[in-house]
């Protein structure tokens, strides 16, 4: 099985009209060319609406509906997608992922399982609907159709900015990050492409160090959206970000934190964690010089506000076992 610029293209004339055509604009939050890919601008808030019209689009007709495991933005684009195709959808969810990205869903009309405390446990709760109920399974990252639909973000992100240097993408289990890599590398084989991700529980990072899918333990993290395993039979995603992902970096939690409060104040933006990876990353000086523009995609805004706000007002913040001391930002 494998994935060709023909499918992102593909893609993008699927989802044209729904998934929006999102901005790209310049940051204040890094000293230097950095520019941000605003998928935060989609209808769900998030860049997983892509890859999830593109794989309900497909569904066979007289399909009792569709499932899916998700940390959350892939179970809204899910939810999204399938309420327009007017099917019914069921998104499984372990005990970690935060309230309001389930009732986020829910209020799209999806129904939510909470199963365990790991997406592998969602996972099954998932293909277990699929055995017993004929609901038809939309993988968050290791199917070819969500792929091609994340890769319709690199498209947009080399026609607006030919120029670009490097690309930072938020990387989990790899469906962006090797959808994007993907058509950026198709269209530009001398860009950059550089997967960024925290530094506790990073499943694939793992992974491509060990040569082979392996699982993590799942922490509590500021990115939650990237947490999660990538799955020992894993097919696409693995072998696609091993390949094609120039390098990996990993961010801290205290790292995270100071983004999240330097896109508030310096662009006055609301994101996730997740979404501000590159931002981190940019910001903690460990990446070299790219010779000219670099980009990265705020993936999402629904983020929990009470979490948000402690973290803008300078307040310390509990992820499970660590405490993450408040500081107020610039000081």
């Amino acid at each position: 099985m494998s994935i060709q610029l023909a499918d992102i293209l593909a893609a993008r004339r699927t989802i044209a009209g729904v998934a929006a055509r999102t901005p790209m604009v310049p940051s204040l939050a890094v000293d230097g060319d950095l520019l941000l890919k605003l998928e935060t601008t989609q209808p769900i808030g998030a860049f997983k609406l892509r890859g999830a019209l593109n794989a309900v689009s497909a569904v066979p007709a007289g399909a009792p509906g569709v499932t899916c495991c998700s940390t959350g933005n892939h179970g809204r684009g899910v939810a999204f997608a399938a309420r327009a195709a007017g099917l019914r959808a069921v998104v499984c969810m372990s005990e970690l992922v935060p309230k309001a990205k389930v009732e986020g869903i829910r209020a799209l009309g999806a129904e939510v399982h909470i199963a365990g405390r790991s997406q592998d446990d969602a996972q099954a709760e998932s293909l277990r609907l699929v055995r017993e109920e004929g609901l038809v399974e939309i993988p968050p990252f290791d199917d070819p159709l969500v792929i091609a639909g994340q890769g319709t973000i690199g498209l947009e992100m080399l026609e607006d900015r030919p120029d670009l240097a490097a690309i930072l993408v938020p990387l989990s289990g790899g469906g962006l990050a090797a959808g994007v890599a993907l058509a950026a590398k198709a269209i530009k084989p001398s860009i950059r492409l550089i997967g960024v991700t925290m530094d506790r529980g990073a499943a694939m990072h793992a992974s491509i160090r060990a040569g082979r899918p392996v699982e993590v333990v799942e922490v509590a993290s500021l990115a939650d959206s990237l947490g999660g395993g990538i799955g020992l039979e894993n097919r696409l995603t693995f072998a696609m970000c091993r390949d094609l992902l120039d390098d990996c970096i990993l961010v801290t939690e205290d790292e995270i934190y100071d983004a999240m409060q330097a896109l508030y104040y310096e662009d006055r933006m609301v994101a996730e964690g997740g979404s501000v990876v590159g931002i981190a990353a940019m910001r903690s000086g460990r990446l070299p010089a790219f010779g000219g523009p670099v980009a990265t995609i705020l993936t999402g805004r629904n983020v929990d506000m009470t979490t948000f706000t402690e973290i803008v007002a300078g307040r310390g913040v509990r992820l499970g076992e660590v405490e993450l001391k408040g500081r107020s930002y610039g000081a």
